[in-house]
């Protein structure tokens, strides 16, 4: 059985995140002056990099040498937040489309009152955040207001303006776009070349066009058409054929019949 293409190479350092400098950089400002705030927002399309981003911020914030815009990756904190790593007691993530009431919000309260189990911050990360509901946000209006000094929240989501304002203005907003076709054939090109597959000219552009600025349905189209394609090598054909697009050879063919 082998791992998703999308977890195997997963980001584990800002470097590593493509297409999103106008967030990455800050950050990176932010954690080398000790500008950092206590809550964060990052919105933008699925798979873009949003949830990852949390990740490594959290692993820069924690790291033995941190906080840090560069993260050891050998201290006890860095191995657990490692791509495939166990994860820490003390970076918390909520999946807040089944975790989204009151009570959820008052027991995220009373975790947040606990200190650290080992490391620097206790940090929870809210995915899906737009789901929480106005009466679970109104219960942590207070803490993410004015939280223990040992705590950090990020908020990831596809929808910010389902963040109820009052939420949004205590946090530092970071907007993720969609990655722009020429960064994301070039990262889908090396990794192909990484795993040891060739890709016939005007496969990996099939590949960009189908995954439509996602990183992770980019990967997710590619290791589709490594997997069902023997040998390591993907024909134009085979992926023209899987991803529904229409070969260019009938294309030449219609053009010279009109």
């Amino acid at each position: 059985m082998t791992t998703a293409l999308y977890r195997r190479y997963r980001p584990e350092t800002f470097d590593e995140v493509i297409g999103q400098e106008h967030v990455t950089e800050p950050l990176k400002s932010a954690l080398a002056s000790g500008r950092v705030t206590h809550a964060y927002l990052f919105s933008g399309p699925r798979g873009c990099g949003k949830t990852t981003s949390a990740r490594i911020f959290a692993r820069c914030l924690n790291c033995a040498e941190g906080p840090t815009d560069t993260p050891c990756g050998t201290c006890d904190s860095c191995v657990e937040l490692a791509r495939d790593g166990s994860g820490s007691l003390d970076v918390v993530e909520i999946d807040a489309a089944s975790h989204n009431g009151v009570d959820d919000a008052r027991e995220l309260r009373e975790r947040a009152a606990y200190a650290p189990a080992r490391d620097r911050y206790k940090i929870f990360i809210l995915d899906e955040a737009h789901m929480v509901t106005t009466q679970g946000f109104n219960a942590l209006l207070k803490i993410v207001e004015e939280p223990p000094e040992h705590v950090k929240f990020i908020f990831a989501t596809t929808e910010p303006d389902k963040v109820i304002g009052t939420i949004r203005s205590r946090t530092h907003h970071y907007p993720f776009r969609l990655v722009p076709p020429g960064a994301l054939g070039s990262y889908l090109e090396q990794l192909s070349a990484e795993e040891g597959v060739t890709a016939a000219p005007g496969v990996i552009p099939m590949v960009v066009r189908a995954g439509a600025g996602s990183v992770r349905d980019s990967l997710s189209v590619l290791d589709q058409l490594i997997a069902g394609t023997p040998g390591g090598e993907i024909s134009y054909e085979v992926a023209a054929a899987l991803l529904g697009f229409t070969s260019a050879s009938l294309l030449d063919d219609a053009v010279e019949a009109l």
